[in-house]
């Protein structure tokens, strides 16, 4: 890890440190460790957002870790047919690859620092699973699948998708060169990821030096989140200390704060990684069981009849 990443940081933009004096770094709320479980047909999971409160969480619903996991040939799996109405999915691949398919024609192979945006929207079936050379050969799997939240005026649109290639996210520097930001979906700084959402959300995926600090502005009207996937490091003015699998949840303000430690376990060499994100609150009611996020129970028992009656599409053959 990291799949995507330059040969000289040194020659990228830079995002422009917020000034201490005139800005408020985030408190850190609650700082918890992802259980560990599996998904699918078999593969391994941390889920992100375990315990913590849906108002922190908002415009979020869930996130998944997928892996870090090095596959023996035959092992890699994916999962089953299932729907999905009322959100919208990310599927970050950081490394390896991951085939999808679906029942209104949609598909295509995600791959080594790739994002597929998926708008469930009123609903469809789909399918995920490792492409067949690579359940022969095994390899390396890892990646992040979040959900995001529609609004009420929103869930009922036409499924579409993104696909954001690696090579087509805002590549950026902090001020020093000490970090690497992946910006994959909405704005840091003033510079714009490719993602396209319904609902403003900001989306990065940096790599930190060990020893070095960010200091990255942030909307102070939208939550905000930071996960570690690797290695360690402190998160906030507090230094509140993160580990591989935490979550942190920040408070008001408007500057994120994350740093790494000086010494990183030889398999984090490359020193701390993390996925921030936050976004605009939707503050709707939340109804979601399943693969099905609405407003209301009533959305729900209709969700699923529909998915019974065969009215979110069927298995192609």
């Amino acid at each position: 890890m990291p799949a995507v990443t330059v040969p000289d940081i040194t020659v990228l933009p830079r995002v422009a440190e917020p000034d201490p004096a005139t800005t408020t770094a985030r408190p850190v709320l609650a700082a918890r460790p992802s259980p560990q479980g599996f998904e699918g047909e078999g593969f391994p999971v941390r889920r992100a957002f375990a315990g913590i409160n849906q108002a922190y969480l908002d415009p979020f619903i869930h996130m998944d870790q997928m892996g870090e996991i090095e596959y023996a040939p035959g092992e890699p799996k994916g999962t089953p047919w299932h729907p999905h109405r009322g959100f919208e999915t990310v599927t970050y691949m950081i490394d390896g690859e991951m085939q999808h398919r679906d029942s209104v024609g949609g598909g295509g192979l995600i791959t080594n620092g790739d994002t597929q945006w998926m708008t469930a929207g009123s609903g469809l079936l789909h399918i995920e699973t490792p492409p067949e050379h690579l359940v022969m050969s095994g390899g390396l799997f890892h990646g992040i699948q979040l959900w995001v939240n529609l609004p009420s005026a929103d869930k009922m649109i036409a499924p579409r998708y993104q696909d954001i290639r690696g090579g087509e996210v805002a590549l950026l520097s902090s001020p020093d060169g000490g970090a690497l930001l992946r910006v994959i979906a909405g704005e840091l700084g003033g510079h714009q990821g490719p993602g396209s959402t319904h609902t403003p959300i900001t989306l990065v995926h940096a790599t930190i030096a060990p020893g070095a600090q960010i200091r990255l502005p942030w909307n102070p009207a939208w939550n905000a989140l930071v996960y570690t996937l690797s290695g360690d490091g402190t998160v906030g003015a507090e230094r509140t200390p993160l580990s591989t699998g935490t979550t942190a949840v920040l408070g008001a303000g408007d500057a994120v704060v994350v740093a790494a430690n000086g010494a990183q376990e030889a398999r984090h060499g490359g020193g701390l990684d993390v996925l921030i994100l936050g976004g605009r609150p939707i503050r709707e009611p939340v109804a979601a069981y399943g693969p099905f996020v609405m407003n209301t129970r009533d959305e729900l028992i209709q969700a699923f009849e529909d998915f019974q009656a065969g009215r979110l599409g069927v298995v192609p053959e």
